[in-house]
């Protein structure tokens, strides 16, 4: 017998994901067909109940509050959400925590060995992006930990994600805004379209955005989802001190009144908590839920970079937002908090963004810009970033200073403003990932000058 070598396969979460980079000849292809088949190699499947939360804004913010709430009901939740802020690991909890490198080396190894293929399998070896590659590692680990319920966030669109390759017990969409429209389509109805691809015949679809494009609501009745809307099968009211929530009598009339403010603070979160509940309403059958857990649940729940304010000063505001419907959100928060007398941001963004939309939401806050270049491909440089903002009317004269990184930009604002000021670090997860690479910076000129 001839003793042919196999070639060793990394040992290191950071050589797999290297690895995964360059499987691929586009970061991002759009389909189904190459996933699926390797996810039927690896004989894939989660038992449990299974909840897909698509959308534009409100996703990562949704899982975090599906998690907390069924945490305190006792169940062994697993999360799976992209992109990560920090450490590839964020992407993956399991009962609350980030999973450890060494659980995901095993899994990484199996979709490599089902990727490559054996004599006989159809098609051969197949080729895979790094988000299929690694949404397949990540799904096995969940599948082999022994979970209660299972949360997956759809990375992009949600027909032709990789994380559709699964069905949904559950499906949620949020907030639908334009983003992604050189894959998704160019206006709401076309991106609507793509997000109502996690819907299944006969289940549940929570949606959560307060007007939603008429193809998610024509999807359902095509296909016979079981539609749950906000507005008309649920509804939410509050005031400044709690708010209450219910459901239609044609659901089962369930009530939550006198509930504090979820954790995550926007106002927007209580649209996204309002999905949150119908989507524990809709799976009360498998998944019992106290009362008690939904209240103390929305109460603890936390997900950095969601308009996260910093200790300290001056104030330090961290927010993911990316496109125009987010940064308009982010504005709205940044008014509510009140007067500071100059407020400074840190600013890096991805090359597709609608800039000129993003500024004119935010722009009459911001008095000082720091921008930042990001490290990768699909990023604008701090340069072309400062070109853009001094074409823009109401940010021209307020460049400030251009940055090779996050931290740079962050430490440079530190160092001219004013304790009563206020720094806000947005425009992408790397620009917010960027600044707590070393854990959340306390708020002082002294240490981040270190």
């Amino acid at each position: 017998m001839l003793d042919i070598p196999v070639p060793a396969h990394p040992t290191t979460l950071a050589d797999w994901l290297d690895h995964a980079e360059r499987l691929h000849p586009v970061t991002i292809d759009m389909g189904l067909d190459r996933v699926q088949r390797v996810a039927q190699r690896m004989g894939l499947t989660l038992d449990c109940p299974v909840i897909i939360v698509a959308g534009t804004n409100g996703k990562g913010s949704t899982c975090a509050m599906l998690e907390a709430v069924y945490t305190q009901s006792g169940y062994r939740t697993g999360v799976y959400t992209s992109p990560h802020l920090v450490h590839f690991e964020e992407r993956c909890r399991i009962a609350g925590e980030s999973v450890a490198q060494e659980e995901l080396l095993p899994a990484f190894a199996e979709v490599e060995v089902a990727r490559r293929g054996q004599a006989g399998d159809e098609g051969g070896e197949i080729s895979l992006s790094y988000f299929e590659f690694t949404t397949l590692a990540i799904l096995r680990t969940l599948s082999r930990s022994g979970l209660d319920v299972a949360i997956l966030e759809v990375g992009l669109g949600g027909r032709l994600d990789a994380v559709n390759i699964i069905d949904a017990d559950c499906a949620v969409i949020t907030s639908i805004a334009l983003d992604h429209m050189a894959l998704l389509g160019n206006d709401r109805e076309a991106i609507g379209f793509e997000k109502a691809g996690i819907m299944r015949t006969g289940r549940p679809v929570v949606v959560s955005d307060p007007v939603p494009p008429q193809s998610v609501l024509d999807r359902a009745l095509e296909i016979g989802a079981e539609l749950w809307r906000l507005g008309k099968d649920f509804h939410f009211a509050g005031d400044q001190q709690q708010w209450g929530w219910a459901m239609h009598p044609s659901h089962g009339g369930r009530r939550y009144a006198g509930l504090a403010y979820p954790a995550l603070r926007g106002a927007n979160q209580l649209v996204n908590a309002s999905g949150v509940l119908a989507a524990v309403e809709a799976l009360r059958g498998r998944l019992p839920v106290t009362a008690q857990a939904v209240r103390t649940g929305l109460a603890l729940v936390e997900l950095p970079g969601r308009f996260q304010i910093v200790p300290g000063t001056p104030t330090l505001v961290l927010d993911v937002a990316h496109n125009p419907h987010s940064v308009a959100a982010l504005a709205a928060n940044l008014d509510a908090m009140g007067f500071y007398p100059t407020t400074h941001a840190v600013f890096g963004a991805m090359a597709d963004k609608d800039l000129a939309a993003m500024l004119d939401r935010i722009a009459p806050l911001v008095d000082r810009w720091h921008l930042t270049s990001l490290p990768l491909p699909r990023a604008s440089t701090a340069a072309a970033l400062a070109e853009q903002l001094e074409a823009h009317p109401t940010c021209r004269g307020r460049v400030a200073g251009r940055h090779d990184t996050p931290m740079d930009a962050l430490r440079a604002c530190v160092a001219t403003a004013d304790p009563a000021d206020r720094i806000v670090v947005f425009g992408s997860f790397y620009t917010v990932g960027g600044v707590l690479q070393d854990g959340v910076p306390r708020m002082s000129a002294k240490h981040l000058s270190a």
